[in-house]
């Protein structure tokens, strides 16, 4: 009796162990959701990317178009929103440091850009009419720059992507922006030349995955910065 007791319990000990393991795996395989907050724009851990040298390859390189019938809002009517907060907000939020935001939890108040890609400087961010523009979003490819290769193309959806593409924007100091203009890499690079490799690796990322062509000039501009840093990978899709 005691025999026949001891061999059904490890009988149910076993049967039990095989049970929760079979639901442990379900648990694992099972897609969680992910709650969409401010910080929905993330630096998360991907798959290496692509070698900048490499993906230059790739991109077509063909005379400027006419800039005829470029218009801003052809892209975007403002910066679109992401779980009812605007991009220009969780572009802030991914760049900045030590950010404090408002009640909502959907504007970013004050920030640190430390430091500034552009110019290498430390800019403190604070929000009102007079210092907001101290730091500013930067589109890597310039919107006008896109419209002149390929972009006309382009449907107006993913010409709205295209604007509102975290990949394509960065918070930078307002007035080496505005020096940048609508300039390709031919025409103006970031006064920090530490930064320069990224920045033209950002821009091929951006073209590929949005098949706009190169100038001529800007093709050789971007081969020659990243001989210096043959290594340099395409920054991840979407960061």
């Amino acid at each position: 009796m005691r025999e026949r007791k001891r061999r059904l319990s490890a009988a149910i000990f076993v049967i039990v162990s095989l049970l929760s393991g079979l639901l442990y795996e379900a648990i694992q395989e099972r897609p969680t959701e992910q709650p969409q907050t401010l910080g929905v724009v993330s630096k998360a851990e991907q798959p290496p990317s692509e070698n900048a040298l490499q993906a230059l390859e790739k991109l077509e390189v063909k005379g400027r178009a006419p800039k005829t019938g470029y218009d801003r809002s052809k892209f975007s009517n403002g910066w679109g929103e992401i779980d009812n907060c605007s991009v220009r907000e969780l572009i802030l939020l991914r760049d900045l440091k030590d950010t404090k935001l408002d009640e909502d939890g959907c504007r970013v108040l004050t920030g640190r850009l430390d430091p500034d890609p552009y110019s290498g400087k430390v800019i403190d961010f604070q929000r009102g009419i007079n210092t907001s523009q101290a730091v500013q979003i930067d589109h890597v490819v310039a919107v006008s720059d896109a419209w002149q290769k390929g972009a006309q193309q382009l449907t107006p959806e993913l010409r709205n992507q295209f604007y509102n593409d975290p990949l394509n924007l960065l918070a930078v100091d307002g007035p080496t922006n505005n020096d940048k203009g609508d300039g390709d890499a031919a025409t103006w690079l970031p006064p920090n030349k530490e930064y320069r490799c990224r920045y033209v690796a950002r821009q091929i990322a951006v073209k590929i995955k949005y098949s706009l062509w190169l100038a001529d000039a800007e093709g050789r501009a971007m081969r020659s910065i990243l001989s210096a840093c043959p290594d340099q990978v395409l920054p991840i899709v979407g960061n």
